[in-house]
């Protein structure tokens, strides 16, 4: 009885001192020699000054003071902060202060976000449909293909004349968009938008980035070879007949705890809805205007994919308001359909960003003439049901397709940059990041919060050149990489203390300890509605490693996009 007793509180300890964020907290990856490095101490130290020492821990390469003592307003932790700025030896380190435990080991070196770069864009392969992983690709993380989607079935609720309830066709390809097996036009909409922008923006930096893909040598760059996958798939989402877009392929429940593949339940696709039209408008045009660099490479895309964009538009006009409400739907078709919803009532921002990414593709401005298209954006941190932001994005970098439209592009750069000041004005001094503008930005996937806001921050540096915008950009990555009240690195595989149990089938499913890599967590959520056990529940510490916590931990498409711009953009720009 001794001995389970000692075994339990053993696996007790252990388990609470993982839990526990570590005294120092830092970017586990590590820093630019040139760049800002900064940790923070969470403990009160027994001294005032800090050190650091190579990882073995023989040598002291560098001391300084701490900073003041700050509160922070999100939980009861009073920080230190310990800015190295100034120290830019390569190597591997450790941050000291006297009395409390060493940080992490880090490494300071040039490149040092490539690792980031490549495993969140990786991450995405895992995250395929219907094909087998293999070992040279996948390492152990390989596994048999998932669903095929070869004999999906028209769901009542999108039957037509010409396609009947239970009509079968075939919608194979793309990415499983979260913890679960379904695939959402929606949801795609911006995580398409997002890793397209960054090839746009850093085409040398992606052009050269592998991440041994089967595609890998092919001639095209591996995120945009990764990207196609999923394009491929958004097209079979379209009826031909009309140019309407199926709002989803789904399960219509949720698959359980298994690998992709195992279950054999009916998969269907859903009620079309303007937003998925309108998403879908935006993502053809701005393909056909990414790919027709490649033109040898996948000849016919390009037009393929602006005709797709133009019928998706048209049936929009159509059909200006027609809204995916899951609730409603399940009261009059069945199966009732209980997966994501992505239901959005406001339908301006999509109309605004497919308007925008059709005219700089085909230069024509008459899409903005039409009366759904607002004259001008809200300039906001772009999330699932709000994209106009994209639509901005895509408008400053191509201003001149708009001069003389009724798109104002003066105004859009300086709201955009008003907003940007806004960003580095507020956020969390403790942690001295961006992330932390108001308890609003801990919401369910605040780590996208955090990065969408470094996106965002960093186009408006493409724009002005203020290298403050850049220094908060870096924060939040600083943020998710582990300078958090937390003191975990969201992003799997990365650092010494990153997430163990996501919320993603594959990963609980498949025998392996360690979580496919990669995968960005959601992060602090005191909204908890997943009511599982969290161990801290202050604002910013509201965050459980824990499987059944989909509300903190679990991992989506729309969230790794944004840390592929910004590990991508970092590296470009510092």
């Amino acid at each position: 009885m001794k001995s389970n007793l000692l075994i339990l509180s053993l696996f007790i300890t252990t388990i609470t001192c993982y839990a526990q964020a570590p005294a120092i907290v830092l970017n586990q990856c590590g820093f630019n020699p040139a760049g800002t490095k900064i940790a923070v101490v969470t403990y009160s130290p027994a001294s005032e000054d800090f050190y650091i020492l190579t990882a073995d821990k023989k040598d002291t390469v560098y001391r300084a003071m701490l900073q003041a003592p700050i509160q922070s307003v999100y939980s009861s932790t009073i920080n230190r902060i310990a800015d190295f700025s100034n120290f830019k030896k390569t190597g591997s380190f450790v941050v000291c202060v006297k009395g409390i435990p060493p940080s992490p080991a880090f490494a300071i070196q040039k490149n040092v976000f490539n690792t980031v770069s490549t495993a969140s864009l990786k991450a995405f392969y895992y995250q395929r449909s219907d094909i087998t992983l293999e070992e040279k690709y996948a390492g152990k993380w390989k596994r048999p293909a998932g669903h095929p989607d070869t004999n999906v079935l028209i769901h009542p609720s999108a039957a037509s004349a010409k396609k009947a309830a239970g009509y079968m066709f075939a919608s194979p390809g793309g990415w499983y968009d979260a913890g679960d097996y379904n695939k959402y036009i929606v949801n795609s909409g911006i995580t398409m938008g997002t890793l397209m922008s960054a090839y746009e923006d850093f085409p040398d930096y992606y052009q050269a980035l592998s991440i041994n893909i089967p595609e890998t040598g092919n001639g095209v760059p591996d995120i945009l070879n990764e990207v196609l996958y999923n394009l491929r798939w958004m097209l079979t989402m379209q009826d031909k007949d009309d140019g309407g877009v199926y709002h989803k392929c789904t399960n219509a429940s949720f698959d359980g705890k298994v690998m992709p593949g195992v279950t054999k339940a009916p998969r269907y696709v859903v009620q079309k809805s303007t937003a998925a039209a309108l998403d879908f408008a935006a993502v053809m045009a701005q393909a056909a205007r990414v790919y027709k660099k490649f033109e040898s490479k996948f000849p016919g895309l390009t037009d393929s994919c602006i005709k797709a964009a133009e019928s998706a538009w048209q049936w929009s006009v159509n059909n200006a308001a027609v809204v995916y409400n899951q609730e409603e739907m399940n009261k009059h078709f069945a199966p009732v359909i209980s997966t994501g919803a992505y239901g959005d009532k406001s339908l301006s921002d999509e109309w605004f960003w497919a308007a925008v990414e059709l005219s700089a593709t085909t230069g024509n401005t008459s899409y903005l003439s039409n009366s759904h298209v607002p004259s001008n954006a809200n300039i906001s941190i772009p999330t699932w049901n709000k994209v106009d932001m994209l639509g901005v994005y895509t408008a400053l970098k191509y201003t001149s397709v708009f001069t003389g439209s009724k798109l104002n592009t003066t105004k859009l750069r300086s709201d955009m940059l008003a907003f940007a000041n806004t960003l580095t004005s507020g956020g969390n001094a403790a942690f001295k990041t961006a992330m932390g503008q108001s308890p609003r930005d801990f919401v369910w996937g605040s780590n996208a919060v955090a990065m969408n806001q470094s996106m965002f921050l960093l186009k408006a540096y493409l724009l002005a050149g203020n290298k403050t915008y850049f220094e908060a950009a870096l924060s939040n990555l600083d943020y998710v990489l582990g300078r958090n009240a937390t003191g975990y690195c969201f992003v799997t595989g990365i650092g010494n203390k990153s997430p163990l149990h996501i919320h993603h089938r594959p990963s609980e499913a498949d025998g392996i300890d360690e979580p496919v890599p990669g995968l960005l967590a959601g992060g602090a959520n005191p909204g908890k509605q997943d009511k599982c056990y969290y161990p801290f529940t202050a604002v910013e510490t509201s965050y459980t490693d824990e499987e059944c916590s989909y509300a903190s931990n679990e991992i989506a498409i729309n969230w790794n996009a944004p840390l592929v711009y910004v590990a991508g953009g970092i590296n470009v720009l510092q």
